[in-house]
C-alpha cells in the first residue's frame, strides 16, 4: 500500500485496542483484522489517547448513521475512504444498500475479510476523481460517511466530490471531518500519519467557502468527544484525555461537519 493508504492502520488499532478492553466500541472485526495484519506502528500512532480518540470519533459516525438510518430507511448508505473499518457491520438499523469505497489496493486487502451481499458491497473508487461517483449505487437519497479522507483530498478535490454527490443523489446527508489549515501545518510535526510516509495533507477554515456554489448547506457542526464517551474511559484517564482532546486548540485543529442537501 501507499503511505496514504497505510494510514488505515492507525484507526484500525485503536478500535481493536478499545474493543478488547470493552469500551466505546464492540469490534471484534478490528480485534480480528489487527492481530492478522499486526502492521508495525510506532510511538504516536499506538499512544493510549489516540487509540481513544480513534474510537470515539468512529463511534460519533456509527451513532450518526444510526440516527440518519432510522429517518431515511431507504437510503443508500455509502461510506468513501472505509479502510478496513467494520461499521457496515457495527450499525445495526437496517439499510437497503451500503457502499464501502476507497482506493483499489485497499478494497483488494478488504476481500479478505468482508463478503458482499445482495445490500452490501466493496467499490475501488479514486475520491479525488468525481466521475468515480458514476460506479455508486443508485437511489434518491444517500448517507455519505466520510471519515478520515478530507484532510486528503485538496479544497477543490472536496468541492468536485461533494458536487458530484448532490448531482447524482436528490437528498444528501453527509459527515465529514476536516482538519483546519492550522491542523494541516501542525500535523507535518506531531500528527501520527507521519509516522506511515505522510508528509502532503490539506485543511479547511472554512466550509462555507467550500460549498457557496452547491445545493449543500451546513447543517450542523458536531464533537469528536462527546462526554457520555469519555466516561467510558477508565476513571484514571478521563482528566488527561480532556486536556488533550477537548479543549479550545483541539477545535482549532480538527472540526466535524454534518452537510445536507
Amino acid at each position: 500500500m501507499n503511505e496514504v493508504n497505510k494510514t488505515l492502520y492507525i484507526p484500525l488499532y485503536g478500535k481493536a485496542y478499545v474493543s478488547r478492553q470493552n469500551i466505546i466500541l464492540d469490534d471484534t472485526m478490528a480485534e480480528k483484522i489487527w492481530a492478522a495484519e499486526s502492521f508495525p506502528l510506532k510511538r504516536r500512532s499506538k499512544s493510549k489517547w489516540l487509540t481513544y480518540n480513534m474510537a470515539m470519533r468512529a463511534r460519533v459516525f456509527d451513532d450518526w448513521t444510526e440516527e440518519m438510518l432510522k429517518k431515511n430507511s431507504n437510503a443508500v448508505v455509502i461510506h468513501i475512504g472505509c479502510g478496513l473499518d467494520s461499521r457496515c457491520l457495527r450499525v445495526k438499523q437496517k439499510y437497503g444498500k451500503w457502499a464501502d469505497c476507497d482506493l483499489r489496493e485497499v478494497i483488494t486487502v478488504r476481500k479478505q475479510y468482508y463478503s458482499e451481499t445482495e445490500s452490501y458491497e466493496m467499490i475501488p473508487l479514486d475520491a479525488s476523481n468525481p466521475e468515480e461517483t458514476g460506479k455508486l449505487p443508485e437511489g434518491k437519497t444517500a448517507i455519505v460517511i466520510m471519515e478520515g479522507l478530507c484532510m486528503y483530498l485538496t479544497n477543490d478535490q472536496v468541492h468536485d466530490l461533494l458536487k458530484a454527490l448532490e448531482d447524482k443523489y436528490e437528498s444528501l446527508h453527509v459527515l465529514m471531518d476536516v482538519y483546519t489549515d492550522f491542523g494541516a501545518k501542525a500535523s507535518k510535526i506531531k500528527n501520527p500519519i507521519s509516522e506511515v510516509g505522510v508528509s502532503e495533507v490539506y485543511g479547511i477554515d472554512n466550509i462555507e467557502d467550500i460549498i457557496s456554489d452547491l445545493k449543500i448547506s451546513l447543517k450542523a457542526e458536531h464533537s469528536f468527544t462527546p462526554e457520555k464517551l469519555i466516561n467510558e474511559l477508565p476513571a484514571s484517564d478521563q482528566k488527561v484525555f480532556r486536556l488533550l482532546y477537548t479543549g479550545s486548540l483541539y477545535g482549532k485543529i480538527y472540526r466535524l461537519f454534518e452537510l445536507e442537501a
